[in-house]
């Protein structure tokens, strides 16, 4: 009782998967059905959209042209793969004025046309006018991928009397196009990184088909070069390329494509995860005080200036410093101090540059120190070159930005030399000794003649034994 059902649905399983391969044709060409007698006029390029048109008789009183179909077919008659035709069928209904039909196929991404034509011998059609006919042509070879436009014109080429269609050859993800067509198979290339030599080692497999060509590229908008092709002949003996790079980026990639026209090419990107290189491409200019950044690699994230108040602590976020992560990234007038840092936001996490933690940026200080004037503190600073400074009162805690309750501006002294290059420039405020010494009291230090300054704290003065100057 079982038997029949199960034979039944092995049929269905099978023919299903069958229909998932493309057709084999052992010869492309052209036919016609019911026997009919077509020649064909072979194949030659032109202007598609330039071509001189007449008007229908009369006597056509319904287009002759009915349907296009477009499919696609391999040819596996190559030592090393296959190869893609696209199928043009035609349905037509033959008219006295008709002496025959032409197929052309354009590439969308090179604008380059192939037609082929077929001729109706007058004699042999005559009795069928008004009747229907079938067109086949095979041989019209494309390549995995490839986008294109088909025009179905009648010979003589009669005005309005045509049919257009826009078609995608299948790409290297079709099951039976990957495993079949050498285009497909840079899938299958082998490297080895040499990162002591700074070389990319490629193994071209054996296709059998045309020659070869393998690159690194930097994969931006579109893979950019980044070294000359290397071009493997078919009859090359070594199938081994040596590819040569500079810097070890996340979008350096590997690619190889066919040396046919409109090669489908596939890349992958041996660096992939070597993002460490892309935060330090950070740049300082001390005339204008600006600091960028700008990656090699496309990122997707977002750049903040951040600020860390002691060794190890959490990087605070700068207010109104967030940028996106698209090219380049620029802040004009940013204090060098240690503390004073970029943070690099992405899916992966997060990544801290300190730019300014090297000996030859120099940075101001802020010290507090008994004032002249009895019952006062005096907050000093210390700068490399002239500079801004004020002074707030802020609660102790964990929240950032604090909340200060009070705010004062320091006076500028001028050098004691009067030359700023030899002597620090300086300034101070005098503060009453309880209100800096309450307790849970902060004094927070800023620059304030540039835009992005890293602030110093000090917290839990010890007022009473202090004497000299507290840092």
């Amino acid at each position: 009782m079982l038997a029949g059902p199960a034979v039944a649905f092995l049929s269905l399983t099978w023919g299903a998967c069958q229909s998932l391969a493309v057709p084999r044709v052992a010869e492309c060409g052209l036919s016609c059905s019911q026997g009919f007698p077509c020649k064909s006029r072979g194949n030659r390029n032109r202007n598609i959209f330039n071509s001189f048109c007449q008007q229908p008789p009369t006597s056509m009183s319904r287009p002759v042209l009915e349907a296009l179909t477009l499919s696609t077919a391999m040819k596996c008659g190559l030592p090393g793969g296959c190869s893609l035709l696209l199928r043009v069928n035609a349905s037509l209904t033959l008219h006295e004025s008709l002496r025959g039909l032409e197929a052309c196929s354009m590439s969308l991404d090179t604008q380059e046309t192939h037609c082929q034509r077929v001729r109706f011998p007058k004699a042999s059609y005559q009795p069928q006018v008004g009747q229907q006919l079938q067109v086949h042509f095979d041989c019209f070879e494309v390549s995995v991928a490839q986008s294109l436009y088909i025009t179905l014109r009648t010979v003589p080429n009669f005005c309005g009397v045509q049919l257009d269609q826009q078609y995608h050859v299948e790409d290297c993800s079709d099951e039976d196009v990957g495993r079949h067509v050498p285009a497909c198979f840079a899938g299958k290339l082998s490297y080895w990184v040499d990162r002591s030599r700074k070389v990319v080692l490629v193994q071209v497999p054996e296709s059998g088909g045309p020659d070869y060509y393998v690159r690194l590229c930097l994969k931006r908008f579109t893979c950019e070069d980044a070294g000359a092709p290397v071009r493997v002949t078919a009859n090359r003996v070594s199938r081994r390329v040596s590819l040569p790079y500079n810097q070890e980026l996340s979008c350096l990639c590997l690619e190889g494509w066919s040396a046919t026209p409109d090669a489908v090419r596939i890349q992958t990107c041996p660096f992939e995860d070597d993002t460490e290189t892309l935060w330090d491409a950070i740049h300082y200019q001390p005339v204008s005080q600006a600091l960028s950044w700008e990656p090699a690699c496309p990122v997707s994230g977002r750049v903040s200036l951040c600020w860390r108040p002691g060794p190890g602590a959490r990087c605070l976020e700068l207010q109104h410093s967030g940028r996106p992560a698209r090219g380049r990234v620029r802040y004009l007038f940013v204090d060098t101090q240690p503390q004073l840092c970029l943070k690099f936001s992405t899916r992966l996490g997060f990544r801290v540059r300190c730019p300014f933690q090297q000996r030859r940026f120099p940075a101001w200080k802020m010290t507090v120190r008994p004032a002249p004037a009895p019952g006062r503190l005096r907050v000093a600073f210390s700068s490399p070159s002239p500079a801004r400074f004020q002074v707030c009162l802020c609660p102790q805690g964990k929240t950032w930005p604090p909340a200060c309750r009070r705010v004062l501006q320091a006076s500028s002294i001028p050098a004691a030399s009067g030359d700023p290059t030899e002597d620090p420039a300086v300034a101070f405020v005098d503060i009453p000794r309880d209100e800096a010494c309450a307790p849970s009291t902060c004094l927070q230090g800023r620059r304030t003649d540039v835009q992005f300054s890293a602030p110093q704290l000090l917290c839990d003065l010890q007022c009473a034994a202090a004497q000299g100057p507290a840092a």
